[in-house]
């Protein structure tokens, strides 16, 4: 699974809490100077104050060097709706997305793409990284568009069978047949067509 560096998306509307916010780009960012952290809401005023609570926050950390050159290309924008939100998280497909809004549960049929979803303003995205159950090896760089974390299941070998009887084979096998020629494999199409020719 590609992984890069550490990413984090929050999505926050007028009511989220500016210093939470702050707090969780600002551990995102301390991770390194390539991590990448940004922040979508509906509200400027929002923003405004999430970025004078980062600058606050900034002033005690021990690792400001390299939180700060993280700092230099994080994004702070503004969007039109929760849902255009949405749909640039989407498109971004971050490691680690953050549903800072009030109500955040309604978010989630609308997620397509990210590694981890922390849904509310209790859910640090530090909880994830520790001891909330979730596991930390992530998908990063757009990757959550085609791979999910790391889990039970990614140790699994899976094997896929199938079994067609010839009614299965009377309905499915033309369309295997047309594909075939489409893509000009005659011996694939005709695997096919002489069990249709037994099968009738």
């Amino acid at each position: 699974m590609p992984a890069g560096p550490s990413e984090v998306l929050v999505i926050a509307d007028g009511k989220a809490n500016a210093a939470f916010v702050a707090a969780d780009l600002l551990a995102q960012a301390e991770h390194g100077p390539d991590s990448q952290v940004v922040c979508l809401s509906t509200s400027s005023v929002k923003l405004k104050q999430v970025e004078r609570a980062v600058a606050e926050q900034l002033k005690t950390l021990p690792r400001h060097a390299i939180t700060t050159k993280a700092l230099a290309h994080a994004r702070l924008i503004k969007t039109r709706s929760l849902r255009e939100a949405m749909q640039i998280s989407n498109r971004y497909a971050p490691e680690h997305l953050i549903l800072a809004v009030e109500g955040a549960e309604r978010l989630l049929d609308s997620v397509q793409a990210a590694g981890s979803v922390f849904i509310g303003a209790w859910s640090s995205e530090s909880l994830g990284d520790y001891c909330s159950g979730t596991n930390h090896t992530l998908p990063t760089n757009g990757y959550a568009r085609a791979y999910s974390g790391v889990s039970v299941a990614s140790f699994q070998l899976n094997i896929s069978t199938q079994q067609v009887s010839k009614k299965g084979l009377r309905a499915i096998g033309p369309c295997a047949e047309t594909l075939a020629r489409c893509e000009q494999l005659d011996a694939h199409a005709r695997s096919v067509s002489i069990r249709l020719q037994a099968a009738t």
